[in-house]
Order: C-alpha cells, then structure tokens, then sequence
C-alpha cells in the first residue's frame, strides 16, 4: 500500500491547486481524476462559455458599427451558422480541445504523483483507485459537481444536451429549447441566439437567475427578449416526445406545444458525492448531496478529512474553490486560516452582464436593511459607448453604517463591482465610500449618488 500526506480526489481547479502547491512545498501527494485536470471550467464550462459568448457579443456589436460612427455602411459578417464555426474553433483552441494533456503534466512536475480512475474510501485511512490501494494523513475531496436532470416524462428517449455538449459542438442548430432560467441557461440562449438559433428559455420560477435580485433578474428577461429570445416564466416543461431524427416536441404547463431541433438542459448541478465511500468515513450529506465543511474547510465531523468547491456547496464557482483551495493548503502546511465568505462575487456574463456579491434577497424586513438604486443611464459612459444602460442596487445595514449587499446589470459590470466586493469584505464605512472619486467618464460612478444616499439613511456614518 502507497501512503502519501495528502490524497485529493478530483483535479478539478481547487484540487490541482491544492496538490501542486502542497506538492512544491515539499509534501508527498497523490491526485485522483477519472476525468480531466483542471476539472470541467476550463473545458466544457467557464473558459468555453466565456469565448463563446466573447465571439457572439463582437459579432453582435459588429452589426452596429454604422451606429457607432465606426463605418459608413453596414459590412458583409456572412451567414450566421458559418460564423458559429469560426467561433468554436476559436473556442477549441482556448479550451485546449479538451484535453488535459498539458495539465497533467504540469501537475506531475510539480512532484504530484497522479492517478487516473475513480477513487472509492475503503477504510478510515485508505482509498482504492483502479488496482492500487493507497493510504493517507489527510485526505482532500474535491469532486466537484454534474449537471442536474430534472424529471420529465420522455426525456430518456431525447439526445438532449446539458451544457457540456452546448459548449462542445461545431455547428449551432435551427431551433433551441432550454430548460431552465440559471445562469448557464441565459448565457447559453444569449450565445446560440446571437449565431442565428431560435431559442426559447423555460423556467419553472417566477423570474430568471433566481437567486439574484428580482430588479436585476427582470432587466435581464427584458434584455433576452428585445434580442428576439423567448423567456417563458412561471412555466414547466411537462413532456418531451420525439418527432423524428432530428427534431422533438415539447409539452409546456401553459398549454404550448414548441417543435425544436435541439433541447437543453440547464436547471444547475448536483455535488458529485454518490459512490465515494464516504460512509466508511461516517461523512453526512446534506439532502442536496453536499459535503458540510467548519470555517477552515475541514469536513464536520472529521479531523483529517477536507473538502473544497461544488461538492461543499457553497457558492458553487471556480473563484469559491479556488479560495477554499488556498485556506485547505494553509491550513495543511501548518498556517492557520478560516474561509470567509461575505463578499464572494457572483456573475452572468450575458451582454450586458449581471454582477452581485453579498447577502442574497429576498430580505426580510425585521433585518432593517436599507437600499438605494440607480440608473447607469444616468451614468455619462454609458452615452458615449452606446450601451443600453442598466441599474444597480446597494443595500446597506445601518445599524453599522456597512455596505452588506450590491447587485447590478450593466455594461463591463462583472469587473467594476470589484468595488463592492472589497468594500463588504473590508467592512469599508458609508461615509468613506460616499467619499470616493472615480474617473470620468466611468461605469464606477454609478456608486456614487447610491452611497450618499445610503449615507443619509444610515443613523451611524463615523468613519
């Protein structure tokens, strides 16, 4: 039997970084990953979705250059679906054609001894993969998280996609149904929308990117239907049945039938916990299939067991994993560390983008928050880009006179709420944020008239 300080199971972004970094300090490690290192982000998620959508906006912008004052007339972009292909080649090569090769082999010389297959707990201190059988002082679960498949009568007999094959095909289809109105959902109807595909979004909930403010959430539905993209809200695919080879219908609670060449679904992910072992660690799951962890990311219960990323549930993004990655491998090598998770951004990135960090909404009104909106309309840089402008929303506790929430959609907005991000995080004061001087013209001055605002609602405004 191999023992190793550290086994990590998953070589998705917070395992490669915590077994390269622990490896380079000196620390025996092994990393198991029946899949790919580096995980899905950099393949068949973020990096793929991010070139996608980077191609669809320029092409969209493309078609205003006349209205920019940036051409006398309207220039040839060719037919959309050719157009497509160009764009995933380009996404291929960004997402090094899905293959890990390159990452592995960085992680090997950074001195991790790496194995590929599943790995199964068989014991308090052991795990098998494939045909070896190895031993550890602590163990590291990161295996992040697969897409959810809800249940919908006939949906077994569909070749449908999840966003993983959305983000992998050359050619952009026809017709496009997608189940659900998350994040990935409005990025990816936004992405095939743009090359052409008529797309339509069905989402269960009252409104799009549930979990973020429903302001923000009714400008983005506004936004994806003044592109011709129909948003069905409040609404549930009740059956899917195949037409022919290449096309299915579907049965909507609303009483519509939709004829579609291609249905996907995007209705979020489920932590990759089934079949790990972890009962022969006494390790509880949430009813969501998550993994708890305490403050330091040690796994409840356990004391040399950790867990970073989706598995644990919580905020379920690259950066989340990657910052419980860097307080594991802290906490590993001997520097005490606890994660904080007040002010981890959230981000759509749809044209224009949604950017929120800090509490979730609904609020409920014996928490006494107080909130101030603006319109970037407003601001002078929306004006001289062209764009259609937006809103932002802070929300602050005035007890302590603290920014405690921001939420926005707006041009460029995933990068300027950095603002928010560190003023939550450094529990900056009103008075010092309503203070700050921005660039003009900028996007970032839309804090300012909100904060000032905020200032005079807050009872406690001492620096």
């Amino acid at each position: 039997m191999k023992h190793f300080d550290v086994i990590v199971i998953g070589a998705g972004s917070a395992g490669e970084l915590i077994s390269t970094t622990l490896a380079k300090a000196g620390k025996s490690v092994a990393l198991v990953e029946m899949h790919r290192v580096g995980g899905e982000c950099a393949y068949v998620s973020c990096m793929p979705s991010k070139a996608m959508l980077r191609s669809a906006n320029v092409r969209n912008l493309a078609k205003r250059l006349v209205e920019l004052g940036a051409a006398s007339q309207a220039i040839d972009l060719g037919e959309d679906k050719n157009a497509f292909e160009f764009a995933a080649r380009r996404r291929d090569q960004i997402a090094e054609y899905r293959n890990d090769a390159k990452s592995a082999l960085n992680a090997v010389n950074a001195g991790v001894t790496l194995f590929r297959g599943k790995g199964i707990v068989t014991s308090f201190n052991a795990i098998s993969v494939e045909e070896e059988t190895l031993s550890w002082t602590d163990l590291v679960i990161s295996t992040g998280s697969t897409p959810f498949v809800p249940e919908v009568s006939g949906i077994e007999t569909i070749d449908y996609w999840t966003s993983d094959q959305a983000l992998s095909v050359a050619q952009a289809p026809e017709t496009m149904l997608i189940i659900g109105g998350g994040p990935v959902a409005c990025e990816l109807a936004q992405i095939f929308s743009r090359f052409g595909t008529k797309t339509t979004v069905v989402e269960f909930g009252t409104q799009l990117a549930g979990k973020e403010h429903p302001k923000i959430a009714a400008r983005l539905a506004e936004n994806l239907r003044s592109e011709g993209i129909e948003v069905l809200l409040s609404t549930e695919v009740l059956k899917v049945e195949r037409v022919n080879e290449n096309q299915c219908l579907v049965h909507l609670s609303n009483g519509k039938l939709i004829n579609v060449d291609q249905l996907v679904v995007a209705t979020g992910r489920q932590p990759n916990t089934k079949n790990l072992g972890l009962e022969e660690l006494g390790v509880e799951l949430s009813e969501t299939g998550a993994i708890s962890i305490d403050e330091k990311c040690k796994v409840s219960g356990q004391e040399h067991v950790w867990a970073a990323g989706d598995v644990t549930g919580i905020a379920p993004f690259t950066h989340t994993a990657n910052y419980q990655g860097t307080v594991i491998t802290d906490n590993l090598m001997g520097i005490d560390r606890i994660a904080n998770y007040s002010a981890i951004p959230r981000a759509i990135y749809t044209d224009p983008p949604i950017a929120s960090v800090g509490i979730l909404p609904p609020f409920d009104e014996s928490d006494g928050y107080v909130s101030a909106e603006f319109e970037l309309a407003n601001v002078s840089r929306t004006s001289t880009d062209g764009e259609l402008g937006g809103l932002l929303i802070l929300t602050a506790d005035p007890i302590n006179s603290l920014l405690v929430g921001a939420f926005a959609i707006g041009p460029h907005a995933d990068e300027w709420m950095a603002e928010a991000t560190l003023a939550i995080r450094a529990k900056v004061k009103l008075s010092i944020l309503a203070d700050v001087v921005h660039a003009f013209p900028t996007y970032g001055q839309a804090f300012e008239q909100p904060f000032k605002e905020l200032v005079k609602l807050c009872p406690n405004n001492s620096d």
